[in-house]
């Protein structure tokens, strides 16, 4: 990272920090001649590692009600609390004892959150080193898996399998009865394969395993019809010692550890999406389960963590390596009882990964990030696993009305869990029992701050931050860059940070020379305002406001598609209405670049 975008990040935490002492009727003066004299040593992995973790020690603190002496390691302290933000800590903790205050400052507490975690998921390449530490945790988390299962005995499996079949009978019969009568209606989407086919090619596909084949046989679901089973002769159909390995891959995350994902085979992912639209279709069916387990709206977990956070009835729980830790072997359990969707589940499920540095391995866990169906699996072997800790707890089996009545009170969403209060010690205790791992340092139950779905609350109020997600871009031609740049200064003013935005858009203003005011959903590169938009002519043929400004174009890639592959992509089409874009057969995919063109656009 170039000199010049390091210095525009240190300055954009001095003007943070300069706008919070103004709210909180503090200073920052010394807290920044600190981040100056830290980064001078640590270089940018004191505002993206080391920040952070101060961040993470302040939500704990918040968590517990006091600053634990073993919190804020590397930090000077003076009584109680670090001299670092000093300022801020005393409007929240007891510089002396370091308790929490009766009253502390809100607009505290969102400061020292926004000055600690700002930088914290900034999207950076980490080391080879700590690639390579972050596959052979995931070898290491498969050896785990296994461990796990083996410790399980026929009581716990016996268990299990019983509050799934509470929770889920229903939804799976139906399921099941989809899957026996063909109704599956599987789909292309528009990510990486690991036989790294893409867009229109994908409708070209020849490779399918013998399991798939099984119970999804090629000649129903990969050509349009049976009158081109000629095209039968050209599918390699591979069985399952030739089946091909999903590709696990990193991608940026934070610049302490990349998020590792699996990539996979065309045909896998093909089906596997036909099988989530069962899932997904079951599930809102349900009155029930549609309460507990979301799949698109986050919503309701921010709420009821909102809620949590203010009257302390509900606790919020992360999972570290969430999918990592689901085995195949519970997922084959909460299953056994419905022949076809276990049938579905083990034939679009890959059972071997292509691990680099470590080689083709054999899998235990049902999948990993990546998997059309690994966000459904794994939230409802957690929600099973949520209401065996509260039928502990209460120490009764629970019933289908038990369930209802509880079904308010959790939710699941991925790895996202809340559960009440009363329970989350039994809850934990059997998640962890079963293999799945708890972060302590982001599950909260004991005092008044809750996170869940990407916003935090403390005591009712949204101390939610704002991020920056990408390094400053130093010319217009880094487009996502700008784009980034344009989309964090608008959050800010939302946020409040209107000196900070200001500076920003004298930054901005350096890269793009046009930069108008617009609504946000104007498809311009400009500023947000709660004034308005601005108009600067009145288009001659539509008589609306236009603006001078950016727009992101981009180009799908060329992918000619015809003869079955065309055909079988247009009966794909589940929507009554026609596919939007006319050229779906010459061009498809994600686009290889992003640009910003200069023209008139609408500013509304």
């Amino acid at each position: 990272m170039k000199g010049g975008v390091l210095k525009s990040l240190l300055m954009l935490w001095q003007k943070v920090a300069d706008e919070s002492a103004d709210r909180c009727c503090t200073s920052a003066t010394m807290d920044f001649k600190r981040v100056l004299g830290r980064f001078e040593h640590e270089g940018l992995s004191f505002l993206t590692i080391t920040l952070p973790a101060f961040g993470k020690d302040f939500e704990k603190s918040l968590d517990l009600g006091r600053v634990d002496r073993h919190l804020f390691s590397g930090f000077q302290r003076k009584g109680g609390l670090p001299r670092f933000l000093g300022g801020f800590l005393d409007l929240v903790f007891d510089r002396i004892t370091g308790e929490l205050l009766t009253e502390p400052s809100i607009d505290a507490i969102l400061a020292v959150r926004q000055l600690t975690l700002m930088f914290g998921k900034i999207a950076l390449p980490c080391s080879d080193t700590r690639r390579r530490r972050a596959m052979r945790q995931f070898v290491e988390c498969e050896l785990e898996v296994r461990e796990n299962d083996s410790n399980l005995t026929p009581i716990d499996l016996e268990r299990f399998k019983r509050m799934s079949a509470l929770l889920f009978r229903n939804a799976f019969t139906w399921i099941d009865r989809e899957i026996y009568y063909g109704r599956v209606y599987p789909k292309h989407g528009p990510g990486a394969t690991a036989d790294k086919l893409t867009g229109n090619s994908k409708f070209r596909n020849r490779e399918w395993t013998t399991r798939l084949e099984e119970i999804f046989p090629y000649g129903e679901y990969s050509l349009p019809n049976w009158s081109y089973y000629d095209q039968l002769d050209e599918v390699d159909f591979r069985e399952p010692g030739r089946e091909r390995p999903v590709r696990v891959v990193d991608v940026p995350k934070t610049l302490k550890t990349p998020r590792i994902i699996a990539i996979e085979p065309t045909c896998m992912q093909y089906m596997q999406q036909g099988v989530l639209d069962l899932i997904r279709n079951a599930f809102s069916r349900d009155d029930i389960l549609d309460r507990m387990i979301g799949f698109d709206d986050q919503i309701p977990n921010q709420e009821m963590a909102r809620i949590g956070s203010l009257l302390g009835t509900e606790a919020t729980l992360d999972l570290s390596e969430a999918s990592d830790r689901v085995s195949n072997q519970l997922v084959r359990v909460m299953v056994s009882n419905h022949k076809h969707l276990h049938h579905a589940l083990d034939a679009t499920r890959s059972r071997k990964a292509d691990v680099p540095g470590h080689g083709v391995i054999r899998l235990a866990k049902f999948a990993s990030m990546g998997s059309a169906v690994c966000f459904p699996i794994e939230a409802m072997v957690f929600t099973t696993l949520i209401f065996l800790g509260i039928e502990d707890s209460l120490n009764y089996q629970l019933s289908r009305r038990d369930v209802k009545r509880l079904s308010d009170k959790v939710r699941v969403y991925g790895d996202d869990i809340i559960v009440p209060v009363d329970h989350v010690r039994s809850v934990v205790r059997v998640l962890e029992h079963f293999g799945a791992r708890v972060n302590s340092g982001k599950s909260f139950w004991t005092g008044k701050f809750r996170e869940s779905c990407g916003r935090e609350f403390y005591d009712g109020h949204d101390v939610s931050i704002v991020r920056v997600r990408r390094e400053f871009p130093t010319h217009r031609r880094h487009a996502m860059g700008v784009v980034s740049l344009v989309s964090l200064r608008n959050q800010l003013y939302f946020a409040g940070y209107w000196g900070t935005c200001r500076w920003l858009d004298g930054e901005i203003e350096k890269l793009i020379r046009h930069f108008p005011v617009v609504l946000p959903s104007s498809p311009v590169q400009g500023r947000h305002s709660f004034l308005g938009y601005s108009s600067q002519k009145m288009c001659d043929r539509l008589h609306r406001p236009l603006v001078k400004g950016y727009v992101v174009k981009s180009r799908i890639p060329s992918d000619p598609l015809d003869d079955s592959g065309a055909l079988l992509k247009c009966l794909s089409n589940r929507s009554e209405l026609p596919t939007a874009d006319e050229r779906h057969l010459e061009r498809a995919g994600r686009p290889k670049s992003v640009d910003i063109k200069l023209g008139w656009a609408s500013p509304v």
